[in-house]
């Protein structure tokens, strides 16, 4: 049975249980909101040796980060070695974009050397495979598409992104409304291809619910792709991804009906002011889904800082009920990001993450908060490192000393030796 099955029958899963110690809460609570769709648990019944992440209402905010071989530029060891310094920053779960050589061998490569969840999204293999082959994506049949995401299942990949929701309609309604900058997933854009050449259904839309029996079998979380999502401010929350996203949420109940986990993607390039609206909207229009937001990034001028713009969206996508935040690194768009580019990604969002699990009124964060602070009254370093969400930057810091932004003039240590010791809450 999946998670969601299993919650269903009142069954506490290992998974169910070790994902409540992980993150502190009562296991019949959040077995309840597993059983009701509200969170699902990451994790394929074939991916041996992983911890379950749980992500959804009632627990702390998750991040990913993106890796993955390209023809021009990386191939397999480099995004081994991003794989090692995405585990040892601390994201949530990682997934594997390759556009590269043998993306079979690779995805498998990447599940045997992951500790966490791993996500896919299929349908960019579908298109290699067919520019291999000297086809075109065009006259791929769904059997295909089917067969490729099944092996992506079979293997252990935990999630799918999969572009559902890319529907005749949607795409009919985005031309009747045109955009500034029109479809930016890739995902997206190929499917809608796909439908303006056939005059047809999206055969991910049609037949679902094979899709459903995929997942089904292994336990495959469906990521409910946002093939619509805004590519500049301009575009957010036009009439073509509000329609997308209604039909995401048609799609999150026929998941839940049949028993497989469902979260639903969302965006994108989104101005602040309209970020809340807009994941309270999303929120609603899909029961209530995990919500895994790209972003979003509050301003379009940013290349070379859109961790940051994406940062600050994230944060306030967060605090009004997103879930899961998918990282940004430096080299958006602009090209492949190096170890070092995804290294700071994952630390951004995990402040970004961390940031609004405290604006939440998560106690453990909060916590950590506060420990930060009596450390830094007591000038220990070690105490520091120890709750830093950046450990490596006190590496060459001296133990014991002030820092050499105020040396001797250090207020902290003038306050506490020379003011009010007593004044200071341990």
């Amino acid at each position: 049975m999946t998670q969601i099955e299993s919650a269903r029958n009142n069954d506490v899963t290992p998974e169910i249980e070790q994902v409540a110690q992980q993150e502190g809460v009562n296991t019949r609570e959040l077995m309840q909101k597993v059983a009701q769709g509200t969170v699902v648990i990451l994790k394929n019944v074939n991916h041996k040796g992983i911890n379950p992440v749980g992500v959804g209402k009632g627990l702390s905010i998750k991040i990913n980060a993106n890796i993955g071989t390209s023809h021009q530029k990386s191939g397999l060891d480099e995004e081994l070695k991003k794989l090692e310094i995405v585990q040892k920053t601390g994201a949530d779960t990682v997934m594997d974009l390759s556009t590269g050589d043998d993306i079979d061998s690779t995805r498998r490569s990447i599940l045997g050397k992951s500790s966490i969840p791993l996500g896919t999204v299929p349908v960019y293999q579908i298109g290699i495979d067919a520019i291999n082959s000297r086809e075109s994506f065009m006259e791929v049949d769904k059997d295909r598409i089917l067969q490729v995401i099944e092996n992506h299942c079979r293997d252990g990949v935990d999630f799918i992104t999969v572009h559902c929701g890319v529907t005749k309609a949607v795409v009919d309604c985005l031309e009747q409304s045109p955009r500034l900058t029109g479809i930016v997933s890739r995902g997206g854009s190929m499917h809608a291809a796909w439908i303006k050449k056939h005059n047809r259904e999206n055969p991910l839309y049609e037949y679902y619910d094979e899709l459903l029996d995929i997942a089904k079998t292994y336990d495959a979380t469906l990521s409910l792709g946002d093939g619509l999502r805004p590519g500049c401010g301009a575009d957010a929350g036009d009439r073509a991804q509000v329609m997308e996203t209604i039909v995401l949420g048609e799609l999150v109940q026929r998941a839940r009906k049949a028993g497989v986990q469902a979260m639903v993607e969302g965006p994108g390039h989104v101005p602040f002011n309209l970020i809340a609206g807009m994941v309270e909207t999303i929120k609603k229009l899909t029961f209530d889904a995990p919500l895994y937001v790209l972003g979003p990034l509050v301003t379009d001028i940013a290349p070379g800082y859109d961790h940051i713009t994406s940062a600050i969206g994230g944060t306030a996508a967060a605090v009004a009920g997103a879930d899961f935040l998918c990282y940004v690194t430096p080299s958006e768009h602009l090209g492949l990001p190096d170890i070092e580019q995804v290294r700071e990604g994952v630390i951004t969002s995990k402040i970004a993450a961390h940031a609004a699990d405290v604006a939440k009124g998560r106690q453990v964060s909060i916590e950590r908060d506060r420990l930060m602070s009596i450390a830094r009254v007591d000038l220990d370093w070690n105490k520091q490192a120890e709750y830093a969400i950046d450990k490596d930057v006190f590496e060459a810091i001296d133990d014991g000393k002030p820092c050499t932004m105020c040396g001797e003039y250090c207020s902290m240590k003038i306050f506490k030796e020379t003011v009010n010791p007593s004044a200071i809450l341990k």
